[in-house]
């Protein structure tokens, strides 16, 4: 059904999708009893540290209680640290009796579309995820409130709100089959994210030897990998072999082409009004786009 014209949409609090909100009551717990998780302190941390020593936590955090009577954070990671902060030795919370696969769920669903979560922080969060809801099997997803059908692929259903397909969220997770030297170089910008896709099919000690071969050359190509993959997949190699493989990835002469096209062949499919720029700026944009459907 169509909203009125001018009628005023209310969209949920992350709060309200978790089912906080309205349901049960906010109580003070001492900060120093909840398990305290690593946040990032950035530009955006200190506004928010300015927001609690004005107006106060306005919204309650989600907590557990653990086997020994103490709390864990499901959601409000950053808002707990702010209040750190800030001064503050109490925060309004609520406390509710989730499993531990619940509780993966619904911390992963609060935090995962952070701006500042580095590649690998979310291949492990997906991780978390997807194996909690396979633990759960056909479930009530706690974010989006439907049901999850067992025949439907967990990537699938992580995928769903998050903007971002169920392949790439397969990319993501695998990511964690990464050496952690390896998913630090993704972190820091310093490997390319499809290339570590690629890396993380390898063994783990052949992942290392690829780790020394990029720390003293800098870099690595993304058809060094593919060799070294199709060779593999002929059986082992030894560190040796590797390299030469690489070596002659790099080494290998580019054979020199050259392409032409007469104007007669190239008038035919444009309007006579075209100048040779113009004609030009088309064909980069379609060679463009042929190339993106060949990367898909």
């Amino acid at each position: 059904m169509k909203n009125r014209s001018g009628e005023k949409i209310k969209l949920a609090s992350i709060d309200e999708l978790l089912g906080v909100v309205n349901e049960e009551s906010a109580m003070e717990i001492e900060i120093s009893k909840i398990h305290p998780f690593k946040v990032l302190d950035d530009e955006k941390m200190q506004d928010l540290v300015e927001s609690v020593k004005i107006n106060g936590v306005l919204t309650p955090v989600l907590l557990r209680m653990d086997e020994n009577e103490e709390y864990e954070m499901v959601s409000g990671h950053r808002r707990m640290h702010a209040a750190q902060l800030a001064g503050l030795t109490t925060i309004p919370a609520i406390v509710r009796e989730l499993s531990d696969d619940d509780a993966i769920v619904a911390m992963v669903d609060a935090n995962i579309q952070r701006e500042e979560l580095l590649p690998g922080e979310k291949a492990f969060a997906y991780k978390m995820k997807q194996e909690a809801m396979k633990h759960q099997g056909s479930r009530t997803d706690l974010t989006l409130g439907q049901n999850v059908p067992k025949f439907k692929r967990t990537t699938e259903a992580i995928a769903d709100g998050t903007g971002e397909s169920y392949k790439q969220i397969q990319r993501y997770i695998r990511l964690t089959e990464l050496i952690p030297e390896l998913l630090d170089l993704v972190d820091n910008k310093k490997l390319q994210f499809t290339v570590a896709v690629n890396i993380s099919y390898i063994d783990k000690e052949v992942q290392e030897w690829i780790y020394e071969y990029i720390s003293d050359t800098g870099f690595i190509k993304p058809k060094q990998i593919a060799t070294l993959r199709n060779q593999l997949n002929d059986g082992p190699i030894n560190q040796i072999q590797m390299l030469s493989i690489f070596n002659n990835c790099v080494m290998a002469k580019k054979v020199s082409r050259s392409l032409t096209f007469s104007e007669k062949k190239l008038t035919k499919y444009f309007p006579d009004d075209y100048t040779a720029k113009d004609m030009e700026q088309v064909i980069e944009s379609l060679l463009e786009k042929w190339t993106q459907e060949q990367s898909c």
